[in-house]
């Protein structure tokens, strides 16, 4: 019997990725799987909201009319939603190549008997050297100091004491989640020679050699440099809120590659006016895009980017590759790797 399978990537995952890792999971001169490709408009139209789910792109028609006798679809962005599921009757795998499925409504997957794979750390890697990249270019002025010089400026005042910014050798750096991302940034700090602080409830201490484990707020009265790489939930929404931007070090830097929700905007707006923090470097915020009207826009110090720390080819080639991985395994009859709704199995 042959197995269908639909390749919906994008314009980062390619279609012709997935096809490739597919051909190198099951083989390409297979004769028991077809592969068929859609091309979703991601990134040059931005994902939003499609009926129930979130961050996804292109549209239920759209995704149904693909998915017609299809039973594996492996993507990036493509929305399952109740509708989809209703429409798709021979589904039965949902691959989302990227760390969280938001774009599948797993309830709905499960009572259809769909199982929805993720791929945990596809990004690691970027993501964490990107934020030591944020954290140097806020810390240093390197934006606001390019673009004076662009200007025909030449800002040597900032050659002045209280001016000037910090190295990473020596100073104290506080990692707030210790996961795949921030256990790689912790690493390259020490590489660096900073002394690293972690905050993280869950983490392993014998998997984080050479840091100190400490509360938050220790954490924040003792860092130099504070970086968020911790998942946003309930407790942890806004978690750096007015208060504990006030117990961090004045002329402290925040620097945030994780979720635009872990941060009082407004706050910090603030904190940086006040002169409280020398600088913050965001990469994501709790709206996207950015309003005109945000108040981070025009704030001092601020070095902002579009959220694109997760965003390299060798990211499109491990998503790609890890939802090949879960193909394989289910044409093999084993138990996927990142299964994100277990309840579909009972």
């Amino acid at each position: 019997m042959t197995t269908t399978v639909l390749a919906a990537g994008d314009d980062f995952v390619l279609p012709r990725l997935l096809r490739a890792a597919l051909d190198d999971a099951v083989g390409a001169a297979s004769t028991e799987v077809e592969v068929r490709e859609l091309a979703l408009p991601w990134p040059h139209v931005p994902f939003g909201d499609v009926a129930e789910v979130h961050e996804a792109s292109g549209d239920e028609d759209q995704l149904i009319d693909a998915l017609a006798d299809a039973q594996v679809c492996v993507t990036q962005m493509a929305p399952l939603t109740r509708r989809v599921l209703e429409a798709s009757p021979e589904l039965r795998l949902f691959a989302v190549g990227r760390g969280g499925p938001v774009n599948a409504n797993l309830e709905a997957a499960t009572e259809h008997g769909v199982r929805v794979t993720f791929a945990p750390g596809r990004n690691a890697t970027a993501t964490a050297e990107y934020s030591i990249g944020l954290l140097l270019a806020a810390a240093r002025r390197i934006p606001s100091t390019h673009a004076a010089v662009q200007r025909g400026e030449w800002p040597s005042s900032l050659y002045a004491y209280d001016a000037v910014g910090l190295e990473l050798e020596g100073a104290t750096v506080g990692l707030v989640g210790a996961g795949a991302i921030g256990g790689r940034v912790a690493r390259i700090l020490r590489a660096f020679g900073s002394t690293v602080l972690v905050h993280d409830p869950y983490a392993d201490p014998e998997a984080l050699d050479g840091v100190e484990l400490v509360e938050l707020d220790a954490l924040l009265e003792r860092s130099d440099v504070v970086s968020l790489h911790a998942r946003l939930t309930e407790d942890t929404r806004e978690m750096i809120d007015g208060a504990a931007l006030a117990r961090m070090r004045r002329g402290a830097v925040l620097v945030n590659c994780a979720r635009g929700g872990l941060v009082d905007h407004t706050a910090l707006a603030d904190a940086l006016r006040s002169g409280h923090l020398a600088g913050a470097g965001l990469d994501v915020f709790d709206v996207e895009p950015l309003p005109q009207d945000h108040p981070l826009r025009g704030a001092p110090g601020i070095v902002t980017t579009p959220h694109l720390a997760g965003a390299s080819r060798a990211v499109a080639h491990r998503a790609a590759d890890m939802v090949a991985e879960e193909v394989r395994r289910y044409l093999a009859g084993e138990a996927a790797a990142h299964l994100a709704n277990p309840a579909v199995l009972r």
